[in-house]
């Protein structure tokens, strides 16, 4: 089974909450499975597969722990053509950048060369009261296409 790196950001911990769910039923399905709250470039594995849950704030931000890890791969342009990628985003569709946060690291991870596996999941925290739910049901999807 492949090895599985879970990147979570979040601000209030709902995205953390959900990548920790994900990465409980990764496990369960036998994957290998490391997961990482808002990491520095350098820890993570320069091939493989990442799963990407990100939370957004403000007008579509990205949180915080996770700016960093964003403005480097902006910043250094580093060849990211051995990951492959899934995105899980939760926000507010009451904001007009709604899962604006994922979105912007998508678009940055296949710029710099990473190919997404699968679609790209957006939760509507106002009509999910418990985002893991989703997030569970994408996943079944997600493993097959991996």
């Amino acid at each position: 089974m492949a090895d599985i790196t879970l990147i979570s950001g979040s601000t209030l911990g709902s995205a953390e909450y959900v990548a920790e769910h994900l990465e409980e039923k990764l496990q369960d399905a036998g994957f290998s499975t490391q997961m990482l709250h808002g990491p520095a470039l350098d820890e993570l594995p320069a091939a493989g597969i990442w799963l990407v849950v990100s939370s957004t704030h403000g007008a579509g931000d990205i949180p915080d722990n996770l700016l960093p890890l964003f403005e480097t791969i902006r910043d250094t342009q580093p060849d990211l053509s051995q990951v492959r990628f899934g995105a899980v985003g939760l926000g507010n569709h009451e904001y007009d950048l709604f899962c604006g946060a994922i979105r912007q690291i998508e678009a940055l991870l296949i710029e710099r060369g990473a190919h997404r596996i699968g679609d790209r999941l957006e939760i509507d925290v106002l009509e999910h009261e418990i985002p893991e739910d989703p997030a569970e049901a994408w996943l079944e999807s997600w493993k097959t296409a991996i």
